[in-house]
């Protein structure tokens, strides 16, 4: 089983910034994706950053610029950086964890909610 468990969200006006966590444990492997989703209300669900074990990183072209992706292994937790913050980026963001050699499935974290205003 894997657990995460996400923190960070809130409430901030446009051109401000939040940091997400995501603290991960469990029967992990080496070799594995994380990252966030988002998805409003009445919208698609949309990937919005990976980092892959070794530090390569992917970005939406929507975020790239003011999204930063990173990872602490020691301490099996991931975080987005969010600057410059829009009010189209107001959404749930939910944390994944993506084994890619030796595991099976996708798991996610509960969700935290960021809200940016005019």
């Amino acid at each position: 089983q894997v657990q995460l468990v996400e923190s960070g969200g809130g409430l901030v006006q446009a051109g401000g910034s939040l940091r997400l966590s995501c603290a991960v444990s469990g029967r992990l492997f080496d070799i594995n994706a994380m990252g966030w989703y988002r998805q409003a209300p009445g919208t698609q669900r949309e990937l919005v950053a990976t980092i892959i074990s070794g530090g390569s990183t992917n970005y939406a072209d929507s975020v790239k610029g003011r999204f930063t992706i990173s990872r602490d292994n020691a301490k099996s937790t991931v975080y987005l950086q969010m600057n410059s913050l829009k009010p189209e980026d107001t959404a749930v963001y939910y944390c994944y964890y993506r084994p890619l050699l030796g595991g099976t499935g996708n798991y996610w974290g509960q969700g935290t909610q960021v809200t940016v205003s005019e």
